[in-house]
């Protein structure tokens, strides 16, 4: 059988970034890298023209910022998953990023297993660093601030306590073992949680649990 490869576009101003992140993916046998792009609208039109899996994209490039990259292609290639890279684990960059429908973000220093896990788990529309990473960060950005934004269908009591344990970083596994529920009834859960939340993937729904003040009743 012939192995099914994510497609990755690397998009950075640095042409040594670039060429790193092209050496460790390369080394990878389910990743190819299709095209590097040394700015955001080359990075948009590398995304149009090949319909890559993973657009990995630093925040900061000339012409268009990795946010605005982000953002616009939420609009026209929403398929395509977008790991935004960025210096900084505490740059509020990301938070916006995220926000943008963003999968999630890689720092640059990063090692070479972690950025393999990253492209896969954006291919797989999950998480692109561990949960407990993921919400430790948006603890830090976003407070919570108690904003406004309410689901366009009212949450069932067992989605707000999905909602929750996303928030607090726990696994598929985990949340299925806290809530002693099987692994496809926590997709499920999710799948209904992203329509409702109008949420790309695990870490909007973790975003917006922190920011309603979900994550403080009880």
């Amino acid at each position: 059988m012939t192995l099914m490869k994510t497609r990755v576009v690397i998009a950075d101003d640095q042409a040594s970034v670039r060429q790193g992140f092209r050496h460790i993916l390369a080394a990878q046998p389910d990743i190819e890298v299709v095209a590097e792009a040394a700015d955001g609208l080359a990075a948009l039109e590398a995304v149009r023209t090949l319909r890559p899996d993973v657009l990995l994209v630093d925040v900061r490039m000339p012409e268009l910022d990795g946010l605005e990259v982000t953002r616009r292609l939420a609009g026209i290639a929403p398929e395509v998953r977008v790991v935004v890279v960025t210096t900084f684990d505490l740059d509020e960059y990301v938070h916006t990023a995220l926000r943008n429908g963003a999968c999630g973000f890689l720092l640059k220093h990063s090692g070479p297993a972690l950025l393999a896990e990253a492209i896969r788990s954006a291919a797989a529309g999950d998480s692109l660093i561990s949960p407990q990473i993921t919400a430790r960060l948006l603890r830090h950005f976003t407070g919570p601030r108690r904003v406004d934004r309410s689901p366009i269908e009212p949450l069932t009591t067992r989605e707000e306590e999905i909602a929750v344990l996303v928030a607090e970083g726990l696994t598929n596994a985990d949340i299925g073992a806290e809530l002693f529920i099987s692994l496809s009834t926590v997709k499920t859960h999710l799948a209904n949680l992203q329509r409702k939340l109008k949420a790309r993937n695990r870490v909007g729904i973790a975003t917006w649990a922190w920011e309603s003040g979900l994550t403080e009743r009880g």
